[in-house]
């Protein structure tokens, strides 16, 4: 007889509505990924009493790289946390301020980063002890 080609099992069930309370929750990931990032908590704090340049920056934030600066300050500013002015001398000035949103940010990124500076001895010793309970 062989194989017949009409659909048979055409009741799909429904696509599911998502959850209205966790609807955003990629939004807000992509908002939290961007702010608690390591390097924007740095560059705001840093940008918290003014604007800077970028040399400035770089040098009052150890360990990142021209790149890692270069993206960080891009990723603020597209997501409207920072802005970059352009100073037609020569060379070209350019200053980095955070804007109203950016400003909105300092109060929690200052936290966390006096969070972290206060409980720096605490978390070394957590992960010492974690690390020789379970290093084989």
């Amino acid at each position: 007889m062989g194989t017949s080609l009409r659909p048979a099992h055409i009741d799909l069930p429904a696509t599911p509505m998502p959850d209205r309370d966790h609807s955003d929750c990629r939004g807000v990931a992509s908002i939290l990924a961007r702010v608690g990032d390591k390097w924007s908590v740095f560059v705001i704090m840093m940008l918290s009493d003014g604007p800077k340049r970028f040399n400035e920056l770089k040098r009052m934030i150890n360990g990142i790289s021209q790149r890692m600066l270069t993206l960080t300050l891009r990723g603020l500013e597209r997501d409207g946390l920072v802005t970059r002015t352009i100073f037609p001398t020569i060379p070209p000035r350019v200053d980095y301020e955070l804007t109203d949103l950016g400003r909105g940010l300092q109060l929690p990124v200052k936290a966390l980063g006096e969070w972290a500076i206060a409980h720096q001895e605490q978390i070394a010793a957590a992960r010492t002890r974690f690390d020789e309970r379970n290093t084989p």
